[in-house]
């Protein structure tokens, strides 16, 4: 596809961020077990079907029950993993420590990456989870506008045993960035980069694309690794929706005129503003102005 040259208007504000996750799920209880006791999250509410769990005020995973519906199909576009970011390293060796006495079964790997620590889990229905922490922005490095990250060895248990803390606590965390799975790079940075309006931040070849908003490393990645050419996605259980939360109200409304003008069809009930990706992943942004869902990592 041709490059297109973005200005500022075409641009997601600065301090964007993302919100909740939502999943559906078929054994509800086994995953609010898993996200609370487990991941260490509070649950916040449990109405009927859906359940909300987070830290704080802030919701970080949505749980929807849809027992009716069928996994994913393998190798399908989706969800590769929800990313939450913790403010302390000892908030995050916490919650790193109680998954591994309490379900080890589900780590699946760590890495520095220069600009982050971060392990990798999967829950009981398989959908990726990172916990990770952020080195301060001053000790990133850029190399021609991109982010320099990398996978370097992580031993998770040197990191929880000079980080853990004698007096835990159930820090502030937020949900960092979210990565999904796609059929291919090049249609991804056509809809997140030009349309939706993140700029890249780091490429991996055509098999993975990093974006994000304010020079931020990454609030979203898309990668082909297990899900080159796939199409759209059925209705299954998996990723429901991914949130991102603009500073204020003229920012959605300026999303979806731009959305709008690129022919995107959107759902916008003034508060709002929902359409999906090529894959049908349904993207909802909201106003922090009005929804109280905090921005990340801006």
């Amino acid at each position: 596809m041709a490059a297109v040259t973005l200005t500022a208007k075409d641009l997601l504000a600065a301090d964007t961020g993302m919100g909740a996750v939502t999943l559906r799920v078929g054994n509800l209880e086994a995953m609010i077990a898993y996200y609370r006791d487990v991941v260490t999250l509070e649950l916040q509410s449990h109405d009927g079907p859906v359940a909300v769990l987070g830290r704080g005020q802030t919701p970080l995973v949505i749980l929807q029950h849809a027992p009716e519906l069928k996994a994913s199909e393998p190798r399908s576009a989706g969800l590769f993993h929800t990313a939450i970011l913790f403010d302390t390293q000892a908030d995050l060796a916490a919650a790193v420590y109680s998954i591994g006495t309490k379900s080890p079964g589900t780590f699946t790997g760590s890495a520095d990456h220069l600009v982050s620590q971060a392990f990798y889990f999967t829950d009981p229905e398989g959908n990726g989870i990172e916990l990770y922490w952020d080195r301060d922005r001053t000790l990133w490095s850029w190399t021609h506008g991109e982010v320099d990250m990398a996978t370097l060895y992580l031993d998770p248990n040197t990191f929880v045993s000079e980080h853990m803390s004698k007096s835990p606590s159930t820090g502030h965390a937020v949900v960092g960035h979210v990565h999904l799975s796609v059929g291919d790079t090049a249609s991804a940075r056509d809809f997140y980069v030009n349309r939706l309006g993140f700029e890249t931040t780091a490429t991996i070849g055509t098999s993975a694309l990093f974006v994000s908003a304010g020079g931020y490393h990454h609030h979203m990645a898309m990668n082909t690794w297990q899900s080159s050419g796939s199409g759209k996605r059925r209705l299954a259980l998996g990723l429901g929706e991914v949130r991102i939360v603009v500073p204020s109200v003229d920012d959605l409304g300026a999303l979806n005129e731009r959305m709008t003008h690129y022919g995107i069809q959107t759902r916008h009930d003034g508060e709002i503003l929902a359409f999906d990706d090529p894959w049908a992943n349904r993207i909802s942004v909201l106003a922090n102005d009005l929804s109280g869902d905090a921005a990340a990592s801006a």
